[in-house]
C-alpha cells in the first residue's frame, strides 16, 4: 500500500510540476516600465494527464473493488491496505444511506472451531468498529463470524490461509 501511496503522490506532484510548467511567462509592456504582462501560451498537445480529481476517483474505485479485508495470522488488526479499503467501502456507506452492509469474519483453519468463530467475530468487529467511527451508522452494519467454515482456498499452505483470513464486506 505505501508504495501505491507513494505512486500517488509522486503523480500528483509530477502533474503539478507540469502545470507548473505551463504557467503564463512573463514579457516586458510596451512602455518599458517594470510593469509585466503574462504572455499567453497554449497547453503541449498530448500532455494533459488524469486531474487529481480523475486520480482520486479512479482510486476510490479500485478500493470499492476490493471486497475483502485481510488479517495477519492469528490477529484482528486492521493494517494500512485494509484501512484504505474499509474507508473507501465507508464512504461509500456514507454517502448512500439506503445500502446496508454484512461483515463476514473469517479464519484459516488452524485452531480450534470454537476459536476460530471468536477470531472471525473480532474481525468482523474491528471492520465494523471503523466504519462506525468513519460515519456509517451500527443500524446499517451486521457482522457474522464464519469462522473457518468458509475458506477461499483449500489447500494447506500459507499463501491459502493468509488468503482465508479475511473479513468480507458484503452489500445488502
Amino acid at each position: 500500500m505505501n508504495n501505491r501511496k507513494h505512486l500517488v503522490v509522486s503523480l500528483l506532484i509530477a502533474f503539478a510540476l507540469a502545470g507548473c510548467a505551463g504557467e503564463q511567462a512573463v514579457k516586458p509592456s510596451a512602455g518599458g516600465g517594470e510593469k509585466a504582462a503574462p504572455a499567453e501560451t497554449a497547453p503541449a498537445a498530448g500532455t494533459a494527464g488524469p486531474s487529481a480529481a480523475e486520480l482520486a476517483a479512479q482510486k476510490r474505485a479500485e478500493l470499492l473493488a476490493q471486497h475483502r479485508v485481510h488479517f495477519a495470522f492469528d490477529s484482528s488488526t486492521i493494517d494500512d491496505d485494509a484501512r484504505a479499503i474499509i474507508e473507501a467501502h465507508a464512504a461509500n456507506l456514507v454517502a448512500n444511506p439506503s445500502i446496508n452492509v454484512t461483515l463476514e469474519g473469517n479464519c484459516d483453519e488452524r485452531g480450534t472451531r470454537e476459536y476460530n468463530l471468536a477470531l472471525g467475530e473480532r474481525r468482523a468487529q474491528a471492520v465494523e468498529k471503523m466504519m462506525k467511527v468513519l460515519g456509517v451508522p451500527a443500524s446499517r452494519i451486521k457482522t457474522v463470524s464464519y469462522g473457518e467454515e468458509k475458506p477461499l482456498c483449500q489447500e494447506h499452505n500459507e499463501s491459502c490461509w493468509r488468503e482465508n483470513r479475511r473479513v468480507e464486506i458484503v452489500y445488502k
